[in-house]
């Protein structure tokens, strides 16, 4: 447990909707942030008087434009709203003041909790202490500053901030925006930090990279974690849609194991294993105990390795590490992920003629797995290196796929999609396959992981092919991770009916 709070942030247009939204948000809530540079002018004096009363701690936020705000304000109208505040009668709130000189002397209050905030949307600052430093000089207040993370190792001088506001004796709320910057907002509480925002639901942030409230409470357990916290995450670029942290975090709570599992979006892989994981050069402590990792990470994390399962070296990919007393040993569980779901749905796969599409490290995985049944692959693929690599190491045929080359799958029983294709993305209206090309196909796996029917699936459908997606390879692969990281059998109803519900 910490002693850290939940600010969900309210921005809505009229006085009703945010009443509304104050009374759903109060379930949750600790603190309520009312963003007054969201709500109409003429509803100002209207929410002041008709605020309901819900046992909460309202924060009040005025926020002009270049400070993350939603108008444009100068500082005399800013000025002008406080004294509307300080006069509406209301009592027992906090505000949000930007660090401006001219505003933090004009607006002191002696009885009013203040938070002077700081929001930096440009570049990522390598060095945050002299901000800090001038902020501190501030007495009386907490101090708030955002900056942006375009890949994990970007927040490591936001985080920083925690310790070295101890020197100062400051409350400090340290948030990196943006998708990379989310494991900020989910480990901050039980590092220090005296508050973390959340939004009311998604599509309702009023930051980049806010997760929202009943996440952070229901999934992350955020209030429940502390430094003895054993973290887990999913590593790989992008991570914004994985579903695992819904699969492995209710697992934890299911076991009364004290973890946490997070996204943690890696581009640089050298960059983060460096400064984050290696004992000998990490600049944080975080208390990893292990990963997932996802494109594009499977094959360049070996080489990061201490040891490697004998399965997962045969494959030459590896999806998850395990950290023990500062030792990586990676595994490969996407190949049990794979094969246990299709051997349920298909049967016996001796002499099944496959088509795998893809040349990455799911499709090492599925390969290895296939040749194991002994089923006839063959690697479809844009990357013709790539597809003879693992034609040559695991056996089986390859065919170079171009935009000119489709294949023909007449004589193909099962169509395995290991590719990008249907994704999330730039690549998800796209399809290795038309409806037209499955003549002859008995059954489709596409390991793509969505909310709904992806290209291939519908083409499927057209087709009448029968088909399973990614989320049941998802689901057996996170049982053996658990189980890996644990040593715990893994709660699998729990485990499936929680990313169930996500999807739904």
């Amino acid at each position: 447990m910490n002693n850290g709070k939940i600010c969900v942030s309210i921005c809505t247009e009229t006085a009703d909707e945010m009443i509304e939204s104050i009374e759903h948000a109060a379930n949750l809530a600790d603190v309520i942030e009312l963003r007054f540079d969201c709500i109409r002018e003429a509803d100002v004096n209207d929410l002041l008087k008709n605020l309901p009363q819900v046992g909460k701690t309202y924060l009040f936020t005025f926020r002009p434009k270049d400070q993350g705000g939603k108008r444009d304000s100068t500082l005399s109208e800013r000025l002008k709203f406080w004294e509307r505040v300080f006069a509406s009668g209301q009592n027992d709130f906090i505000i949000d003041l930007e660090f401006d000189p001219k505003l933090l002397s004009a607006v002191n209050p002696s009885k009013t909790e203040r938070i002077v905030s700081f929001h930096d949307f440009g570049a990522t600052q390598n060095d945050l202490d002299p901000q800090l430093g001038m902020m501190a000089e501030l007495s009386g207040v907490t101090i708030k500053i955002a900056t942006c993370a375009n890949d994990a190792t970007d927040a490591l001088p936001m985080w920083r901030l925690l310790d070295s506001a101890k020197a100062y004796r400051k409350k400090i709320i340290p948030i990196a925006m943006g998708e990379a910057g989310k494991w900020t907002r989910i480990l901050g509480l039980a590092h220090g930090s005296f508050m973390a925002y959340a939004s009311p639901s998604v599509g309702q942030e009023t930051a980049d990279g806010q997760i929202t409230a009943k996440d952070l409470v229901e999934v992350y357990r955020v209030k429940e974690l502390d430094l003895d916290t054993k973290v887990y995450g999913v590593i790989g670029h992008p991570v914004s849609e994985s579903l695992s942290p819904y699969i492995h975090n209710p697992a934890f709570a299911a076991t009364g194991i004290n973890a946490v599992f997070i996204p943690l979006q890696v581009k640089n892989l050298d960059e983060f294993i460096r400064r984050m994981v290696s004992p000998e050069t990490r600049e944080v402590e975080l208390n990893f105990g292990g990963f997932a990792v996802t494109m594009p990470h499977k094959q360049a994390i070996i080489k990061h390795l201490d040891a490697i399962d004998p399965t997962a070296e045969k494959i030459g990919a590896v999806n998850t590490v395990k950290i023990d007393e500062g030792k990586l040993t990676g595994y490969n569980t996407d190949a049990y992920g794979f094969i246990t779901p299709l051997k349920e749905r298909f049967g016996d796969l001796k002499g099944s003629r496959v088509a795998v599409f893809g040349a990455g490290g799911a499709a090492r995985a599925c390969v290895f797995a296939l040749k194991q049944e002994s089923a006839n692959v063959t690697v479809f693929a844009r990357d013709n290196i790539k597809a003879e690599q693992i034609a040559d190491e695991f056996q089986v045929r390859s065919e170079q796929l171009t935009t000119d080359n489709r294949p023909l799958t007449a004589d193909v029983d099962i169509v395995v999609n290991a590719t990008p294709l249907g994704m999330k993305g730039k690549h998800e209206n796209e399809t290795p396959l038309s409806a037209a090309d499955l003549t002859g196909v008995k059954f489709i796996y596409d390991l793509v992981t969505a909310r709904t029917d992806t290209p291939l699936i519908r083409a499927g459908k057209e087709a009448n092919v029968p088909a399973i997606g990614g989320l049941e390879m998802l689901i057996a692969q996170a049982v053996k991770q658990f189980e890996i990281w644990t040593g715990h059998n893994a709660p699998l109803d729990v485990m499936r009916n929680s990313v169930e519900e996500k999807m739904r």
